[in-house]
C-alpha cells in the first residue's frame, strides 16, 4: 500500500512539474515540439523518445532473468522509476499541450502511452507488479509514434495498399495450402501407419505443416521407401509456396507504387493527426 502511496506521490509531483513546464516554454512552442516532428526541437525530442524507449525496453527484458534481477535488483529498479518518471511526464504534457487532449487520451496511441507508463509506476516495489512487465513492453509499441515520419508513413501505407488489394489471392492461397496440408497428412497416415509415428491423420496434418513450411523437427518421420519418396515431393513443395505469397505481394506493390505516381498525395494528405490519430481532411 505504502508503494502505491509512493508511485501515486510521484504522479502528482510530476503533474506539478509537467504544469510548470507547460507555463515556462508556454503551451504552442511545446506543442510544436512534442507533436510536430518537422521542426528540430522536434526531432532531438523524437531522438530522445526514441533512445528512452529502446532502453527501458531492454531494461525489461534483462529484468525477467531471475537471476540477473536478484543481483541487480539495486540497478533495476532506480532505472524503472526513472523511465517510468520520464514517459508519465511526456503523457501528462501532452495532455497538457495537445490542442485536442482527450480524443488523443482515446486514440490507440494514447492508450499505449497511458498503458506503458502509468501502471509500471504506480506498481514500483510490489512483487506483483512483475506482472505488469507485458505493460512496460509495450513501450515498445511508442516507436511507430516516431517512426510514422517520412519514408517509414509512406512504406507502410504501400504495404496495407498491397496487402489489401491482395487479400482475394492470399486468402485463395491459404485455403489452398490448408487442403494441400490435410490431404498430405491423410496420405502419409495411410502410407506410414502407426509403426511409423505417423498414429493418428492430426499427427500426419502435423507432419505435414512441419515439413512444407522447412522447420523440420524431427520428432515424426517417414521409415517406408513411399514415404520417403512423398517426403521429398513435399520438401521440394515448400520451397516453391514459399515464392508465391512473396510474388503475390512483391506485384501488388509494384502496382500501388505506379498508382502512387500517377496520383501522389500530398503530405497533408498522408500523415494523420498528430493529436488524435485520426486522417486529417482533404484540401
Amino acid at each position: 500500500m505504502s508503494s502505491f502511496s509512493s508511485g501515486v506521490g510521484l504522479l502528482g509531483a510530476l503533474l506539478l512539474l509537467a504544469l510548470a513546464i507547460r507555463r515556462g516554454v508556454g503551451r504552442h512552442k511545446l506543442e510544436r515540439i512534442i507533436f510536430e516532428a518537422d521542426t528540430l526541437a522536434g526531432k532531438r525530442f523524437d531522438l530522445a523518445l526514441l533512445i528512452s524507449i529502446v532502453l527501458s525496453v531492454l531494461l525489461v527484458a534483462l529484468e525477467s532473468d531471475p537471476q540477473l534481477r536478484g543481483q541487480y535488483k539495486a540497478v533495476f529498479q532506480p532505472l524503472e522509476v526513472l523511465f517510468s518518471s520520464l514517459f508519465s511526464l511526456e503523457y501528462l504534457l501532452r495532455l497538457l499541450c495537445s490542442r485536442q487532449p482527450w480524443p488523443y487520451a482515446r486514440s490507440f496511441f494514447g492508450l499505449v502511452d497511458l498503458v506503458s507508463s502509468l501502471p509500471p509506476l504506480l506498481t514500483l516495489g510490489i512483487p506483483a507488479g512483475q506482472s505488469l512487465l507485458v505493460a512496460r513492453v509495450l513501450r515498445l509499441l511508442r516507436v511507430f509514434r516516431i517512426l510514422k515520419l517520412g519514408s517509414y508513413l509512406d512504406e507502410a501505407q504501400l504495404l496495407r495498399q498491397a496487402l489489401v488489394a491482395s487479400r482475394r489471392k492470399i486468402s485463395v492461397f491459404l485455403l489452398t495450402i490448408v487442403a494441400l496440408v490435410v490431404l498430405i497428412g491423410t496420405l502419409m497416415y495411410v502410407i506410414e501407419g502407426e509403426r511409423s509415428g505417423f498414429t493418428s491423420i492430426p499427427v500426419g496434418i502435423y507432419w505435414a505443416v512441419v515439413t512444407i513450411t522447412t522447420v523440420g523437427y524431427g520428432d515424426v518421420a517417414p521409415v517406408t521407401t513411399l514415404g520417403r519418396f512423398v517426403a521429398s515431393l513435399v520438401m521440394l513443395l515448400g520451397y516453391s509456396i514459399i515464392a508465391v505469397p512473396t510474388g503475390i505481394v512483391t506485384a501488388s506493390i509494384n502496382e500501388a507504387q505506379r498508382e502512387q505516381r500517377r496520383a501522389p498525395e500530398t503530405r497533408h494528405q498522408a500523415e494523420p493527426c498528430p493529436h488524435c490519430g485520426r486522417p486529417l481532411p482533404h484540401g
